[in-house]
Formats: C-alpha cells, sequence, structure tokens
C-alpha cells in the first residue's frame, strides 16, 4: 500500500513540476518578446510620426506629431500581440522637438499566486535624430529610398 501511496505521490510531484516549469517559461520567454515588440514598435511609430511638411519648411529640424505616433503605436502594438496575455500600455513622455518618448508596457498572464496577478513591465526611451548635418528637403530623402 505504501509503494502504491509513493507512486501516486511522485507522479503528481512531476505533474506539478512540469506545471511550474511552463509558467516560468511563459513568463520568462514572453517577457523578451514584448521587449523586442515594444522596442521595434516604437521605432517604427515614431518614424511614421515624422512631419516631412515641417522637416522641409523648417530646414532640417524633426518634428514628430504627438496624436499620430499614439495611433501608429497602439496600431502596430495592437497587431503583434499574443492574445493569451494583458497588457497595460502607458505612455509617459513625448517631446515633438525633438522627438523623444517613454513608452511602459506591462503584461500578465491568466495565472494568479494567491488571488494576485503580478505583471512583467517594459520600460524604453526612445530619441529620433538624424545623423545629417547640411539641410535636406523631402524629395532627397525620397530620391533616396528609391
Amino acid at each position: 500500500m505504501s509503494k502504491g501511496i509513493l507512486l501516486t505521490g511522485i507522479i503528481l510531484l512531476g505533474v506539478f513540476t512540469l506545471g511550474m516549469v511552463n509558467i516560468i517559461q511563459n513568463y520568462s520567454s514572453g517577457n523578451e518578446l514584448d521587449y523586442y515588440l515594444l522596442k521595434d514598435t516604437t521605432e517604427a511609430a515614431m518614424l511614421d510620426a515624422v512631419d516631412y511638411g515641417f522637416y522641409q519648411v523648417s530646414g532640417g529640424e524633426i518634428r514628430m506629431d504627438k496624436e499620430k505616433f499614439v495611433e501608429s503605436f497602439v496600431r502596430r502594438f495592437a497587431e503583434n500581440v499574443n492574445n493569451d496575455r494583458n497588457y497595460d500600455i502607458r505612455i509617459y513622455d513625448i517631446n515633438e522637438t525633438p522627438p523623444k518618448v517613454s513608452v511602459k508596457v506591462g503584461s500578465s498572464t491568466s495565472v494568479v499566486f494567491a488571488g494576485e496577478s503580478f505583471q512583467i513591465k517594459n520600460q524604453i526611451d526612445a530619441i529620433l535624430e538624424t545623423k545629417y548635418e547640411e539641410d535636406r528637403r523631402v524629395q532627397d530623402i525620397q530620391d533616396e529610398l528609391e
């Protein structure tokens, strides 16, 4: 009888261990994917939000539109996330000139420990700058891209 109970205990311990490994792996790989998604989405949204008309009129000064950045960021982020995680997006600071943003994204799964779920948070501060010293026009940029 005791060998049967011991075998049942070992099986239950193995199932519990596999469950915990799965939960920990989900949080750690999710954190890494969330960081790279946040980084790439922020960079792409900042480039989408650059005001090319102002750039041409001002003689090369870069300015970013706040509303366009937020719209592009949320749209791009929503297109690339997992449906099994809950995300909390907080945009702390947006400067139009020079273009700078501070974004924090918290993510959590449906797993709850002792009635509390915890979030893994990633924060990024991004500044958009140019390497060009001379005045450039929008037509010059479009010619280079082609």
